[in-house]
């Protein structure tokens, strides 16, 4: 399958089929993400921003590592992992899900996809959940095969992602729809192709079937895309936080519950199945919640990058919470991030103090996301939010 390192102690670390590749298009730094090396530095961060909303970017994500479940009773098993209604899903459709422990806690929120009528990929953010859905198949009576199979996803994001695509599959590729897929070839690569991705923009992701092909798709895929503006790149942290994006193990966590996130919609407590967690979120629900993320624009000079870690705020010298994710947005011109604060200090408007490594400053609770809140542009393509009729 994919190459591996090993550090010793049984510390294994593996590279993606596209590794090679994305050196010799100049990746820079790597950070490791799912015990895979991911490449994190193309260069500036914010002309990759520019790339990723003005033309088109090509990231290796093969760290979205899937689980693949099958067998009999293989939908109701993936309907134990996760609290969002799947009766309804259709082969052919991905769907955003969470995966929840017994006391509602987030382990990860994948991409569903729903491959055949017992066949399903769970495409992961950060966390074993390999190991997890083996351990709940141990006892939980179900006729179900739980693997990790050789995928390995690539990003095409951009507002000429679209334009890309059609030069490399054709016509037909047009009328794929959001969140849906579908089994593709290209050159004999065998492929699933889907109309998601981790940016807020007009994207798909290009799930390679056969690593051995790693190489020869990266190369395929920036050949063609170089004449519509394609470059390589990394995703982008300033795209993901406008877009109010989460980040595994930043903005949500084994601590973290949906309804602290505002995502009640991935919640179905009224269904008939059962699911993990169920009763936990059912009492997380009736009782209500003690904080909540939001959504901060911090005053005082641009950030010179992310947080690389959790800085703490206060609110009338008492300590209310900590920010997740932060950035300055060129687009925006302002710094925004995403934080979980306590609900007496989550009205829009608050001012809150936020107390980063070099100092303190002041911020501002707002509505998040930040830009296109409707996500109209990753849903239709159009570059300007407003020509989205209502």
């Amino acid at each position: 399958m994919n190459a591996i390192q090993d550090f010793g102690f049984g510390t294994q670390i593996r590279k993606s089929p596209y590794f090679d590749a994305t050196v010799r298009w100049g990746a820079q730094g790597f950070s490791v993400y799912n015990h895979m090396y991911i490449p994190r530095d193309f260069g500036d961060p914010e002309q990759n921003f520019w790339n990723l909303v003005n033309d088109a970017i090509l990231c290796d994500v093969a760290v979205e590592r899937q689980v693949e479940i099958t067998g009999p009773d293989a939908a109701r098993f993936v309907q134990m992992l996760t609290p969002r209604d799947l009766s309804k899903m259709s082969v052919g459709q991905c769907k955003y899900v969470l995966i929840t422990n017994a006391e509602g806690g987030i382990l990860n929120d994948p991409i569903l996809l729903k491959l055949g009528e017992d066949h399903f990929w769970l495409s992961l953010a950060d966390s074993d959940i390999l190991l997890w859905a083996q351990g709940v198949a141990v006892h939980s009576g179900m006729q179900v095969a739980i693997s990790e199979p050789d995928v390995s996803p690539l990003q095409l994001q951009g507002p000429k992602s679209g334009q890309i695509m059609q030069a490399l599959f054709g016509d037909e590729i047009l009328d794929l729809r959001y969140y849906w897929f579908r089994e593709m070839e290209l050159d004999g690569i065998p492929l699933i192709v889907s109309r998601t991705g981790w940016s807020s923009e007009l994207g798909y992701e290009i799930y390679l079937r056969d690593s051995a092909y790693g190489d020869a798709l990266w190369e395929r895929i920036m050949a063609v895309g170089m004449a519509y503006g394609l470059k390589p790149g990394h995703t982008s942290s300033i795209r993901r936080i406008e877009g109010g994006m989460l980040s595994y193990h930043a903005d949500a966590d084994i601590h973290t519950n949906p309804f602290e996130l505002g995502l009640d919609r991935l919640v179905n407590l009224d269904m008939e199945a059962d699911f993990i967690g169920k009763f936990a979120l059912q009492r997380i629900r009736d009782n209500g919640i003690t904080r909540k993320q939001v959504g901060l624009i911090i005053d005082g000079d641009p950030l010179q990058g992310p947080n690389t870690s959790f800085w703490n705020i206060e609110h009338d010298g008492q300590a209310v919470g900590k920010v997740t994710s932060a950035v300055y947005s060129p687009r925006l011109k302002k710094n925004i991030a995403l934080a979980m604060v306590s609900t007496e200090a989550a009205e829009l408007g608050s001012n809150l103090r936020v107390i980063m490594q070099n100092g303190e400053t002041t911020a501002t609770v707002v509505e998040r996301p930040f830009f296109d809140p409707r996500k109209s542009i990753a849903a239709t393509g159009l570059a300007d939010p407003a020509q989205v009729s209502a």
